[in-house]
């Protein structure tokens, strides 16, 4: 068994990609941690040896949105059901959408941002 660690004040969100290779996590401070499942090798490591061996599994890659807000990830998939092969959106409680695609050394890049719901504008009923 593998242990995933991080210190976040409460999970927001946790999600895998169709073929549980990938798991998504995102809290409630808009910070978006992507872990390798299948091979965990690619995650980042922490040993202490200092105090015996204490070992810790980080995420492979990560990313803030600025806003800090909670949001809700999700791995896409093209219109045929394929999965779109290491991307990440996350969708912003502050009414933005962010597209981020990684690589498996832990380099995360936004590579699309759109606001859907503009929250400064009041709503006609």
């Amino acid at each position: 068994k593998q242990w995933y660690q991080r210190r976040v004040r409460a999970v927001q969100c946790i999600t895998f990609n169709r073929d549980s290779t990938f798991m998504c996590v995102s809290s409630d401070k808009g910070t978006v941690h992507i872990f390798a499942i299948r091979d965990p090798q690619l995650n980042k490591r922490l040993t202490v040896a200092s105090v015996g061996y204490l070992a810790s599994q980080w995420a492979m890659g990560s990313f803030s949105l600025k806003s800090e807000c909670p949001a809700t990830c999700v791995f896409p998939a093209h219109s045929s059901g394929s999965a779109v092969k290491n991307a990440v959106i996350a969708l912003s409680y502050d009414g933005t959408y962010h597209k981020y695609v990684f690589t498996s050394d832990g380099n995360c890049n936004r590579e699309s941002f759109n606001v859907f719901l503009d929250l400064t504008q009041e709503l006609e009923i």
